[in-house]
């Protein structure tokens, strides 16, 4: 038999189906089934969004078990996985996903069902302690405190200087981030970083000359 006899019958053998146990199969079910869930816990308990997703959330755990499904069915025949990727190259995704940590736990997800599938059950578990306690460390360590904006409303524009003079006193740091003049009036967007926030607005509004002020904080990004 020489080596094109050898390769071919390789080959082929490649195109037979490889039996998979039906324990297999639960066994992977099962703990796809339970990492899922733990995703689907830590994700509700960790998340600070304003509108919680549970669609979003539900749809991360059903995809773990979507994808130990697939890897289950490439495993048992070669003609089957190359069919899945053909499949699988036409799909368009275009779901954006705007949060980081949205995205982290889709790939979080995504990886189970395909370790899972493997049947590497213990690389699941661990994965899901490391990347637990990874996420959970680097949440809690402190960041600069983020900045807030005032916004005021002035009725004679040429007070701009007193307005921030009274932000010195209160606040090292501050940045004018907008200036609307409309006629004598202006409206201003100040970014400060101030502790004592009832006194600050307070004498802002003290002002004769200030219409309206406004201390407005934000989750936005941190300005080091």
């Amino acid at each position: 038999m020489g080596f094109q006899d050898v390769f071919k019958n390789s080959f082929l053998e490649g195109f037979t189906s490889m039996d998979i146990s039906a324990g297999r199969i639960m066994a992977t079910f099962l703990v796809t089934c339970i990492l899922a869930c733990y995703i689907f816990l830590i994700y509700r308990l960790m998340t600070r969004k304003s509108f919680y997703s549970k669609g979003f959330n539900v749809a991360m755990a059903a995809i773990s078990v979507i994808t130990a499904a697939i890897i289950l069915a490439m495993q048992s025949n070669l003609v089957i996985s190359l069919g899945m990727v053909g499949a699988l190259s036409i799909v368009r995704f275009r779901t954006a996903i705007k949060d980081p940590m949205d995205l982290v736990f889709l790939f979080w997800s995504i990886s189970i069902g395909i370790i899972c599938g493997a049947g590497l059950y213990e690389v699941a578990l661990l994965t899901c302690l490391v990347v637990t306690v990874l996420v959970l460390v680097l949440e809690n360590i402190p960041a600069s405190r983020a900045p807030m904006m005032l916004v005021v409303n002035l009725s004679d524009a040429d007070r701009e200087s007193q307005i921030l003079d009274t932000v010195k006193k209160y606040s090292r740091y501050y940045k004018v981030r907008s200036r609307n003049v409309s006629g004598g009036s202006m409206d201003m967007i100040v970014e400060v970083r101030v502790k004592e926030e009832s006194a600050f607005v307070k004498e802002i509004c003290a002002l004769d000359f200030v219409q309206s002020a406004s201390l407005i904080a934000h989750d936005g990004e941190v300005t080091f």
